[in-house]
């Protein structure tokens, strides 16, 4: 998800990969085997221009700052799982590259960014067909606020024909962002698109499912949205995505309402999410779970000048609650990594950057208190 969210947050080329043609007489890993995480979807490097203002049409606004970064969820996820290391005591969490770029300089960056920090790209590849999607980011400094020019590139190009599923290792798949992914957003006669098709067989393999979607201002959530819910077994939405999807203004006047985020969770799992529904928003996360238990987790209350942007909070909030359901972690556990992971990554411009062990990130929850719960 890119959506501004204060819930707590170049290597050189050394060639391209393409995905491994799997070897059908080798047996497919079992569930209880499985273990790792798979971030499909988005892979688009972050142009960040910081202005002095958000000008008028025809007027100017000067550029005080700018940065290349990581973007999108796929690309975010993968690079904040990586960065968080091993659990005290435990092995660090494999990690599987799925996507598509295009063979130029973003490319390379993005492909090179993985190896160094060890993630499995092979199922990560390269087309001549399109650029590596790219997104200019404009923050305006005074305000954090921030404007999207967006590339689709290669991104449009990459659709289930590309997720390797038969030589997929991984425990949990982390497909995002939906409404950003064109070959995914396809209908499909039986399941209602490619994605929920998909979201579907990897059920079937015993991968457990994760889904995220893009803030797009659109009516185009219940079309898109709706049928991948009924395959996921895990949905991390923001307010607006999960409002925009059931139908509720989960902040009217601009004030969280429960009752209304408790029945957009609850809409939400009743259209088929299996195990959990997290709705995260400036103000604090919310869980429910689909045997009926909730948590609500407040934000970090952060000291002035610390947000320095809010691109890439929402993914980083993402990230620390994909590392605590693979490692079977008490929900609440996940929620305080992810409010945390999120403010840490607000304290940089671009989506990644701040990034930074499991431990270090945790320390900020003990560093600064908590906002008054509205729950």
């Amino acid at each position: 998800m890119t959506g501004a969210t204060a819930t707590l947050a170049a290597a050189q080329h050394e060639g391209y990969h393409t995905p491994r043609t799997p070897n059908r007489r080798h047996a497919k890993p079992m569930a209880t085997e499985r273990r790792g995480i798979a971030c499909a979807g988005n892979w688009i490097i972050d142009h960040v221009y910081i202005c002095d203002t958000w000008p008028q049409e025809e007027a100017l606004a000067n550029v005080l700052e700018e940065a290349r970064g990581t973007g999108g969820s796929a690309y975010n996820c993968a690079i904040d799982l990586a960065e968080f290391g091993p659990p005290r005591g435990g092995r660090a969490i494999p990690l599987e590259a799925i996507g598509l770029t295009g063979r130029d300089a973003d490319g390379e960056f993005i492909h090179a960014n993985c190896r160094r920090l060890g993630v499995d790209g092979s199922a990560l590849s390269a087309t001549d067909k399109a650029p590596t999607s790219y997104t200019l980011v404009v923050v305006a400094k005074a305000t954090g606020r921030r404007t999207f020019f967006h590339n689709r590139g290669a991104n449009a190009l990459f659709g289930p024909a590309n997720v390797p599923v038969d030589s997929l290792k991984a425990k949990l798949f982390h497909l995002g962002y939906l409404l950003l992914l064109d070959k995914f957003d396809e209908p499909d006669a039986r399941f209602g698109t490619k994605a929920a098709r998909l979201l579907a067989t990897l059920q079937k393999e015993g991968i457990e499912t994760s889904i995220d979607v893009v803030s797009e201002d659109s009516r185009r959530f219940p079309q898109i949205v709706k049928p991948a819910l009924r395959h996921a077994d895990y949905a991390i939405l923001n307010e607006f995505e999960a409002g925009r999807t059931t139908g509720h203004d989960l902040k009217p006047g601009g004030r969280p309402d429960p009752r209304a985020i408790r029945a957009s969770t609850e809409a939400l799992l009743a259209l088929g999410v299996r195990k959990l529904v997290c709705v995260h928003l400036p103000e604090g996360a919310y869980v429910r779970t689909s045997d009926g238990r909730e948590c609500w987790q407040p934000a970090l209350r952060l000291p002035p000048g610390y947000i320095r942007s809010g691109v890439g909070a929402g993914d980083a909030f993402c990230s620390g609650m994909l590392y605590g359901l693979h490692e079977g972690w008490p929900v609440e556990d996940c929620l305080k990594l992810a409010v945390t992971a999120a403010a840490v990554c607000l304290a940089d411009p671009t989506c990644t950057a701040a990034a930074c062990s499991l431990a270090k990130t945790l320390k900020l929850a003990k560093k600064y208190p908590l906002q008054k719960s509205v729950f």
